[in-house]
């Protein structure tokens, strides 16, 4: 088992800057945890507050459980009982702000960890593109990735927390949704090789524009250490631009030939995507076992990191051929009855969305092609129209059937309407409508792409479709395997 980096008290106090209000006799603590139901005797608690519970609420109940130092913000010391604690030799430390202590101390023990960083930003891929990496640096390093998307200001630093002495790389994913938070973010994590996947249309509610979305993904430049590179995509419309803000070197990855590392001879066989990988002085042939064609991009991206930090071609081109969707990210599910289920339910903006309904549309095996789409959610004053805009996409695509939730599902059929889709083909309902009817309606070969914004619930709907049938999972490659 890999156990994270251990901290003293000391450590603690150097990181955070913070007031030790009670001392402890113990020496070593095995790592510091936000959960009260979680954390463990040994680990410290920081206590953080929260949209609905705050840490500083369970710290009784922690205390009682055997946790011997507790980490607190400081407007709370005069609310506890510290004297009691100092006579139990419970640890008490103040900070102005638990959760940028949390920040503080990923940074100190990212530091003492001395191992390399690549961080990963952008509108679309992130995820992915993270976990890519994270196999492609797998086959030459002992490497830390963030697990899900553990990309904001507390997923981050849990993330790093986790660094131990056999670390040699870390794997992050920066997410965002307002002005600044790339630049906290990267701060903590001072990466030796960022990333941009791309430029799309996302989070428009506290941005404003795309061009505001490009300056906030920028951000991660300011953080990028002064010897370390910027990895772009230059296929994206922002990657000149980009390019531009830095004076960091730049790796360019793409199809085109400007690009320093790209993809050409992009084809499809049995097994998935495969392309050829051509890297500075040399190239390899690459095989993914997906076949959504975005996803060279992804490993493109994966590849130009791996070759900044001294892998092999032949080693990139096994870490890739050794990737597999995760969960919520373009997975496919095939059910008894011979009907496909592509989860994509994780997240969803108008750039990603569009991605995923062409992906469907290219799909030559299918009987029919089916989107059940959700909300997309915080584009502010452009959400209606952008929500048509997909309606109408879905039906210019040739999308046979489309099924529609949420309070911007009225305005999907409307952009479908207005591109010939017939009202019969499309259905407004709600999650469990939904459910039903495609229920009575699925046939073999038929593919199913759900889509919405994460808190859109989609994800119950890839759950009910799939859980009365035997289940088999199955790579975007259709090489399956029994769930």
């Amino acid at each position: 088992m890999t156990l994270p980096i251990p901290w003293t008290i000391e450590d603690i106090l150097a990181a955070t800057d913070g007031e030790l209000v009670s001392a402890t006799d113990v020496a070593v603590f095995s790592g510091l945890a936000i959960d009260s139901r979680r954390i463990r005797e040994n680990e410290a608690f920081v206590a953080i507050p929260g949209q609905r519970h705050d840490g500083h609420d369970f710290l009784s109940g922690v205390v009682a459980s055997g946790v011997k130092c507790v980490i607190v913000r400081d407007d709370k010391v005069t609310m506890l009982p510290i004297s009691q604690w100092r006579a139990e030799k419970v640890a008490c430390i103040a900070v102005k702000d638990t959760i940028k202590a949390l920040g503080a101390m990923a940074a100190y023990q990212c530091r003492r960890a001395e191992v390399s960083v690549a961080a990963v930003t952008g509108s679309n891929g992130k995820t992915t593109t993270k976990e890519m990496i994270a196999a492609v640096l797998g086959r030459c390093y002992n490497v830390l990735a963030t697990p899900g998307n553990f990309n904001n200001e507390i997923g981050l630093p849990l993330t790093l927390l986790q660094l131990a002495p056999e670390h040699q790389a870390a794997v992050v994913e920066l997410g965002m949704n307002h002005p600044g938070e790339i630049a906290g973010l990267s701060a903590i994590c001072r990466p030796d090789i960022g990333v941009i996947t791309n430029i799309a249309p996302a989070h428009l509610a506290g941005l404003g524009s795309i061009k505001a979305v490009a300056a906030a993904k920028a951000e991660i430049m300011e953080n990028v250490k002064p010897d370390g590179a910027m990895v772009l995509n230059s296929d994206d419309d922002y990657g000149s631009w980009l390019a531009s803000q830095t004076d960091r070197r730049v790796m360019f990855y793409g199809c085109g030939d400007d690009a320093d590392i790209r993809a050409e001879d992009i084809g499809q066989d049995e097994n998935g995507l495969c392309f050829t990988l051509v890297l500075p002085g040399q190239s390899v042939r690459v095989e993914l076992r997906v076949r959504w064609s975005f996803m060279v991009h992804n490993a493109l991206a994966a590849a130009a990191v791996g070759h900044l930090m001294g892998v092999s071609a032949e080693d990139i081109a096994a870490g890739l051929a050794g990737f597999r969707p995760i969960s919520g990210r373009m997975a496919v599910y095939r059910t008894e009855s011979g009907a496909y289920i592509i989860d994509d339910t994780y997240n969803s903006n108008p750039g990603s969305m569009e991605t995923a309904i062409k992906s469907l549309a290219s799909l030559g095996d299918r009987k029919r092609g089916i989107l059940v789409a959700g909300d997309m959610l915080e584009l502010g004053e452009a959400a209606a129209g952008l929500h048509e805009d997909i309606g109408r996409l879905a039906a210019i695509s040739g999308i046979n059937r489309l099924y529609l939730a949420g309070e911007f599902a009225s305005r999907v059929a409307y952009g479908a309407r207005c591109e010939g889709m017939k009202g019969m083909d499309i259905f407004v309902g709600s999650r469990d409508d939904i459910v039903k009817d495609l229920q009575r309606r699925l046939e073999s070969g038929d593919w199913i792409l759900v889509k919405g914004s994460r808190s859109t619930g989609m994800d119950e709907i890839v759950a009910r479709l799939t859980a009365n049938a035997r289940i088999h999972a199955t790579d975007s490659a259709g090489q399956e395997a029994e769930k």
